[in-house]
């Protein structure tokens, strides 16, 4: 199955403005059918949900339709969907939560390759706690972060590991059911990171391993909002802090204060857009979601390897993004000018594609980049051979 990239950028009313977008990364642009979703959610009456006035009933819907949509991108169940206002958040939230079981001698492991969203929260839980922080570094050379990583830091009091499933920063991909076994052998919690890691491959909770795992509907054509899911019992078994009168059944135990119906019913339309990626696609939601993948990954592939040939054409240019299994994620400098110079020239003929370490700064520092960080390239379903094309054509035009 092929995408249709023409009808895809169609429903993307920001790619009028004729800038090359590659700053997907970071959020990516909103398709119509979202923006329509969340208009009607607004103009329709809403109120706290219920069953009793047509606005509880509608919000009741929404919450209803945004657990199962999230639930078939996941490969989750809708009782274990909870919603917040960021990944940040809810890694917040759900680090303090496990760190009440924690204690001195205790040690939980974060890795320098994540986004520091998936790095600070644990490591000032661990504080919090007495309990002692231990970092598994991956190769720079490679940009591979290895099971054999992440096993020298494993020890007998390990209570949790930390990982991305794909770095924000140079899209590698670890193998996370490998991680998954050798974390659980330890008897340890497996939380993982698929912020970036959702906007470009399938999502399978049981595959993944992962105990819990958070992402971000605004990565992948939604709106602003955080979702965590995880394994039931997992869930059940926390007691997060919590307002007396709030439910406490699972997944209200953790969602403080109202939901933003109006940003659940974009999401919502943000998964029902991306089944359609792939107009060919039958069957169930899942099944639509599982081939639309498929062909997202092969058309992003394509595109990636066409970037990767450019920059190797230009003397200039050194690429970080090394791993053999990677999401289509490019970071790299050029030779005589800092990040932050290259992003404005690229901007001033129309790509956009943003400089700095976007959050992830134990892994731009681990690279030899510093703080400052480099010049990150990332692609959408929207993202076009004419992109790509004037990337190139702009880089190879710098004033050096």
């Amino acid at each position: 199955m092929a995408l249709d990239v023409a009808a895809i950028r169609a429903h993307v009313p920001a790619l009028e403005s004729g800038t090359a977008r590659f700053d997907a990364p970071g959020g990516t642009q909103t398709p119509q059918p979202v923006i329509d979703a969340i208009a009607a959610a607004l103009t329709a009456p809403l109120a706290n949900r219920g069953r009793n006035t047509e606005g509880e009933r509608n919000a009741d819907r929404i919450v209803a339709e945004a657990r199962s949509a999230l639930a078939d991108l996941l490969a989750a169940t809708p009782e274990t969907v909870v919603f917040g206002r960021s990944a940040t958040q809810l890694t917040y939230d759900l680090s303090r939560t496990l760190g009440k079981g924690w204690g001195p001698g205790d040690e939980v492991v974060v890795t320098r390759l994540d986004h520091d969203s998936n790095i600070r929260p644990w490591v000032q839980a661990a504080e919090a706690a007495g309990a002692r922080v231990r970092w598994a570094d991956f190769d720079p050379a490679t940009g591979e972060l290895l099971p054999e990583h992440v096993a020298a830091v494993l020890g007998p009091r390990t209570r949790l590991v930390a990982v991305t499933a794909a770095s924000n920063l140079i899209g590698t991909m670890p193998d996370l059911p490998a991680l998954a076994s050798l974390v659980h052998a330890h008897g340890a919690h497996f939380h993982v990171d698929a912020v970036h890691y959702a906007s470009h491959v399938v999502v399978d909770l049981a595959e993944t391993g992962a105990d819990t795992l958070v992402c971000s509907p605004y990565k992948f054509l939604g709106p602003h909002l955080g979702v965590l899911t995880g394994r039931a019992e997992v869930l059940e078994s926390l007691r997060p802090d919590k307002l007396l009168p709030s439910a406490d059944t699972v997944p209200e135990r953790f969602e403080l204060g109202t939901l933003p119906y109006e940003l659940l019913a974009g999401a919502s339309a943000a998964v029902d857009f991306l089944a359609g990626l792939a107009p060919a696609a039958r069957g169930t939601r899942r099944e639509r979601l599982v081939a639309s993948f498929a062909a997202l990954e092969t058309h992003e592939d394509v595109l990636r390897e066409r970037i990767e040939e450019g920059l190797a054409a230009l003397d200039a240019v050194t690429v970080y993004s090394r791993a053999a299994r990677r999401t289509p994620t490019l970071l790299f400098t050029v030779a005589g000018l800092r990040p932050a110079e290259v992003y404005r020239q690229l901007a001033e003929r129309g790509v956009d594609a943003p400089a700095g370490s976007f959050y992830a700064l134990e892994a731009s520092r681990r690279l030899g980049l510093g703080d400052e960080g480099a010049v990150r390239v990332g692609l959408a379903p929207y993202t076009c051979a004419d992109d790509v094309d004037r990337l190139l054509a702009a880089l190879a035009d710098l004033d050096r």
